[in-house]
Order: C-alpha cells, then sequence, then structure tokens
C-alpha cells in the first residue's frame, strides 16, 4: 500500500469552515446607474457594473455569468495592520484574515481566464502568508512574480527598526503557460539588448506571399512537413501576435517580442522574424538603435510610478475635504492593467474603495465590475466615475490615455436572501420577492440561465436547447401537470419548481419538486455579512487531557 505524501500547505484555526454561499440575484437600481448624454466614440462601453454589497456575495452572484470571463483583477484587500481607517476596519484577527482572503480568493480564480492575470496589493504584515495562500489556491507553478511598489518618497518616523517606504503586488494566473507577457514599453536609445541572430533557437520565417516556414537548430520546416507529434508543431501551431503579444493562449520563454508596427514592417519586407525558445549568448549585444523591442515590467515598479503623497493629492482634487485614505495612483493601475489587458477586456476589483481601478478601467477603454459594501460606494465611487464619464476629470492618467469622456456604468444591489424566517421561526420564500425575482433566483440556484419566454409561460429558464424550468407558487393539480407534460413534449424536459402538487401520475419529461423544502439545505439564507468578523471565529479545540481551551480554570 502506497501512502499518500503530505501536501505543503498553510494552516490556521477555523480553515476547514467553509461558506455555503448562497447565489443571490443582482437587481439594478436604475436611477443610480449612470452614462453620457452623449456617445464620444465608437468605442463606448455602457457595460460596465457597480455592485452594492458583500463582496463575497457578490463574488458568488457574479460566478454563474462571468466565470473564465475576466482577463484581469486587481484587489486590495485590507492590510490587516490592526488600523483602522475611517471608511473601513482593517484590523482582523489573523486566522479570520486568512479565512476572508482564501474564500475570495477562490471564487475571483473562477472568474479568471485561463490566459487571466490577478494582482494582490499587500503589505509586510500579510505578505508572506498571502503568497503561501495564494499557491495554494493557484498553484505554486502559476505565480508570475511579485511587484515591489514604492508607496511613500519618505519614511515615517514612527517606524521601530527601519523606514518602510514599499508594497507588494503579487501576480498569478489559473495557467502561467497561457498568461501573456506583462508589457511594459518599448526600448529606447541607448538601452542594450542581445541581437536577434544570436544563439540557437526556434525561428518563424515569414514571406510576403504569407506563407511561414519554421526552423530549429538549422532544420526548416514547412507546415506540410509537420505532424501532429512533432515538437515544432507544438510550439508553434497556436501562434499569432496581436499588438506586439501574443494573441492565444501560447507562451514562448524567448528574448524577442516586437510591437505591431515592427512586425508589420518586417512582413512587408520580406525579412526573417525570430523567436528564440533557448538563452541568447550574453556577448551578443547591440546598443542603441530605434525603439522596437517591447520590454517586459521590471519586478521593481520604479518607472516614475506615484506614490501615496501622489495618489492623496489626487484623492484630494476629487472629493475635498472627504478625500479617501490611502487611494492607489491612477498611473500605478494604469501599469498593470496596461500590461495584460487590451481594449474591451474585463477588469474587476472587489475591494473597490475609491473606485480607483474602475477609474483607470474606464479611461483605457476596458470593461470593468467594481464591487463595494461602504457607504462610500456612493459618497466616492458614484460621483468619481460620473466625472470621468462627463469628461470633467482632468487628473491622473487623463492626459496619458487621452480621455475625453463617455460610456457608463450599470449599478446593482444585491437581492435579500431568497428564504426568511416567519413569525413562527420557519423558513419561507422572502416576501419582498415577485415572480420574477424568485424564478431568476431559483434559476441560479439550479444551474439555469434565467430567460423567460415571451411566447412559452413555462420557459422561464432553459440548461441547453431542450432543457427547460418552470417556477410557480400555485398549487399544481393533476390535470394542470398532464397539460405541461403534453405541452413538452417527448424531445424537451422540463424542471419544476412550486409550493405544491397533486397527483401521482407518470410524466417522463417533467421534474417535480417543492419549494422551499428542494433548497432549504443548499445554502447559508438569510446572511447577509461575510466579513468574518473576530467574534464569529470559533475557538480552538481543547488539546488531548484538557476540558476546555485553557485547562481546567477555564471559564
Amino acid at each position: 500500500m502506497t501512502l499518500r505524501q503530505p501536501s505543503l500547505q498553510l494552516t490556521w484555526v477555523g480553515k476547514e469552515l467553509r461558506p455555503k454561499l448562497e447565489p443571490r440575484i443582482l437587481i439594478e437600481n436604475a436611477a443610480r446607474s449612470y452614462h453620457a448624454s452623449h456617445r464620444v466614440t465608437g468605442a463606448d462601453l455602457y457595460d460596465n457594473r457597480l455592485i452594492f454589497g458583500d463582496n463575497l456575495l457578490a463574488l458568488k452572484a457574479l460566478e454563474q455569468e462571468f466565470s473564465g470571463r475576466i482577463k484581469c483583477i486587481y484587489i486590495d484587500p485590507p492590510y490587516n495592520t490592526g488600523a483602522a481607517y475611517e471608511h473601513y476596519d482593517d484590523g482582523v484577527e489573523h486566522s479570520t484574515w486568512l479565512s476572508l482572503i482564501r474564500d475570495r480568493l477562490e471564487l475571483l480564480r473562477k472568474l479568471l481566464r485561463s490566459d487571466g492575470i490577478i494582482f494582490v496589493h499587500i503589505d509586510d504584515h500579510e505578505q508572506a502568508y498571502l503568497k503561501v495562500l495564494m499557491d495554494e489556491i493557484f498553484g505554486r507553478m502559476n505565480f508570475c512574480g511579485q511587484f515591489i511598489w514604492e508607496k511613500k518618497k519618505k519614511p515615517s518616523f514612527l517606524n521601530a527598526n527601519m523606514g518602510v517606504v514599499t508594497e507588494y503586488i503579487l501576480a498569478y494566473s489559473p495557467d502561467r503557460g497561457s498568461s501573456p507577457p506583462f508589457i511594459g514599453g518599448l526600448t529606447t536609445e541607448g538601452k542594450k539588448y542581445p541581437l536577434n541572430n544570436a544563439g540557437n533557437g526556434v525561428q518563424v520565417l515569414t514571406f510576403p506571399a504569407g506563407s511561414v516556414h519554421f526552423k530549429c537548430h538549422d532544420q526548416e520546416f514547412k507546415p506540410q512537413d509537420m505532424s501532429e507529434g512533432n515538437i515544432i508543431t507544438r510550439l508553434l501551431d497556436k501562434f499569432a501576435v496581436k499588438n506586439g503579444r501574443n494573441a492565444t493562449a501560447f507562451r514562448l520563454e524567448g528574448e524577442w517580442r516586437y510591437s505591431q508596427r515592427k512586425l508589420d514592417e518586417i512582413i512587408g519586407n520580406g525579412e526573417q522574424l525570430l523567436i528564440s525558445k533557448v538563452p541568447f549568448r550574453p556577448n551578443h549585444i547591440k546598443a542603441g538603435g530605434e525603439e522596437k523591442k517591447i520590454k517586459n515590467l521590471l519586478s521593481i515598479a520604479h518607472y516614475g510610478i506615484a506614490t501615496y503623497e501622489d495618489s492623496n493629492a489626487e484623492s484630494e482634487a476629487l472629493f475635498g475635504k472627504d478625500a479617501f485614505d490611502y487611494p492607489k495612483p491612477e498611473k500605478l493601475l494604469y501599469l498593470l492593467i496596461d500590461a495584460v489587458t487590451d481594449p474591451g477586456d474585463w477588469v474587476l476589483d472587489s475591494f473597490a474603495g475609491s473606485g480607483t481601478t474602475g477609474a483607470v478601467a474606464h479611461k483605457m477603454g476596458r470593461r470593468w465590475i467594481m464591487v463595494e459594501l461602504g457607504e462610500h460606494c456612493h459618497t466616492h465611487v458614484i460621483p468619481r466615475m460620473k466625472k470621468i464619464i462627463d469628461g470633467d476629470d482632468p487628473g491622473g492618467i487623463t492626459e496619458a490615455a487621452g480621455w475625453k469622456g463617455g460610456g457608463g456604468f450599470r449599478y446593482y444591489r444585491l437581492a435579500p436572501s431568497l428564504m426568511a424566517k416567519d413569525k413562527w421561526g420557519n423558513w419561507v420564500i422572502n416576501s419582498e420577492y415577485n415572480a420574477a425575482m424568485l424564478a431568476e433566483a431559483l434559476c441560479k440556484l439550479e444551474g439555469f440561465t434565467y430567460a423567460p419566454s415571451d411566447a412559452v409561460y413555462w420557459q422561464q429558464g432553459h440548461s441547453t436547447e431542450q432543457d427547460f424550468l418552470y417556477v410557480t407558487t400555485a398549487n399544481l393539480s393533476q390535470e394542470q401537470l398532464q397539460q405541461l407534460s403534453d405541452e413538452v413534449g417527448r424531445e424537451r424536459s422540463l424542471l419544476v419548481l412550486c409550493t405544491a402538487f397533486r397527483g401521482r401520475g407518470e410524466y417522463p419529461n417533467l421534474t417535480v419538486k417543492k419549494i422551499p423544502r428542494q433548497v432549504l439545505s443548499r445554502c447559508e439564507w438569510g446572511h447577509d455579512d461575510y466579513s468574518l468578523k473576530v467574534q464569529n471565529l470559533p475557538k480552538a479545540p481543547p488539546k488531548p487531557g484538557q476540558q476546555g481551551l485553557f485547562g481546567e480554570g477555564e471559564k
């Protein structure tokens, strides 16, 4: 018998406790949604989303629609420093903080595209623990790197041992092999870089006629010569370049990446395009030259990036005396989002704060989703986004991005819990739910897409083109069930959720279940706050021979 080797993992009090989240529906408040009075460009985006509510429930609410769709996630969660800021409480017991982050990271991973990137901003109080936790959730092999951000120009004199002027940004992907390079601009005159004909490697030869040849270690292949098992085919069958970066789920670890302008020039001249899979010889160096090689971001963010002093000034210009505490500067978010996304990609921030991520994404032409539970969602985020949409925000990256205004967003709040207790303590369907809300909520709970038909009353949701869901609070008779079965027909199936039904007839195309009994054990109903307060943390189990956590004297 082979014993399973224990895996390396981080443990803490309460790690085994996981919430049974209710997949809430989102309700739009049109009065808080906002869009420009006219189109500014043909690329204006209006389907951005601002969600007010607990961010763990909000992420669960997004799971069905957005799984595998988000290209970039940036979160700046509470640092667990023990400090209390005006707009949120940052002091959480250590184990509770780990549970808070773990539950959210697991959902965020589901939302990412396979080639997506998550950036998590943290300071040195929890950075080491966060790294091990993210290794466990994303896989250690999917760690893309860590940025060191110089957060202030001068250290505080209150630091006990050293002047701390840095914070960290951890970067992971669900599949690092598919993740994009982190692009940080072009080389400039005076820089040194390897010659493009140094070393042996995989070469892509492109000719004006559009034919492509592959060359590896002086052996040339043409597309028709390549079998499925050929190593060159496996390396290059999905190779495509868009705007100077890999456009498909493909990665080469070579040194060269070109701008689109340079690629067009190479192809137009019928020149050779070289991509190397092996290291270049260090003695083959060329100095200077035109801007043509796209360079990667460095792990130390020292590109003249703004600091907290700069972002505080940005916040004061936007909000005056109500400036937000320690927002992140727009230029920092611009660097990260620009490195891994293209216009139109989805960007998500579930700890929105004052809305910097959405502000930057909007100015860059990216779609965005922000989640915020604090009242500053209304006092800071909405006014800020309105100014951007109206073209009245001259600060941050406005000039660099060439932003002129436009687009919009839709404001949502989380629906109340589907189930509520009546005056006798029994679980019943929440009286705040109307028929449409009930159908949408049960579709989400059962894994159906909510899509009510205007023509067929029982087609309220579907899982395939032939499988439908129907929700009613009526007590269905045998005659009504028979009529439903006849209308559904032999080629389709229908899940019927009703409060009660009569009759024991056989309906091979119907599955009939009672609500709320069908859903009572599925979720934690009526739970609106997953901020994991310290007082909710369970006590550690007693050690062998002890009567309690503190032994004989425990009270």
